[in-house]
C-alpha cells in the first residue's frame, strides 16, 4: 500500500478550509496543522502509485490557497513492534 507525506506550505488564513478540504479527500487518514517550517502535513495511504499520483497532483495541488508542498513517499514502515523486532537479539 504506498504512503506518502505531503508538507504544505499554505496561506495563513486558509490553514483550516485547506486542512478540512484535504482530509475529505480519499486517500487521506489524517491531516495535522504543525508548528515548524511547513503549516499542514498530510498522510495518505493508497491501493496504488497511480492513486497516489492523481491524489496529490490533480487533487491535493489544485486546492486554492497552497503555496508550496513537498511529498516524501515511504519506501518501509517501522512500527514499535517492528522496530524492537529489528534490535531483538534472541
Amino acid at each position: 500500500m504506498p504512503t506518502a507525506v505531503i508538507l504544505l506550505n499554505v496561506e495563513g488564513k486558509e490553514t483550516n478550509r485547506i486542512a478540512e478540504t484535504i482530509a475529505a479527500l480519499a486517500g487521506v487518514t489524517e491531516v495535522y496543522s504543525v508548528a515548524g517550517n511547513y503549516d499542514l502535513v498530510a498522510i495518505i495511504r493508497v491501493a496504488a502509485n497511480e492513486a497516489l499520483a492523481e491524489l496529490v497532483t490533480d487533487r491535493i495541488r489544485a486546492i486554492p490557497g497552497i503555496l508550496a508542498s513537498q511529498t516524501l513517499i515511504a519506501f518501509r514502515a517501522y512500527s514499535p513492534t517492528e522496530v524492537n523486532a529489528l534490535f531483538d537479539m534472541d
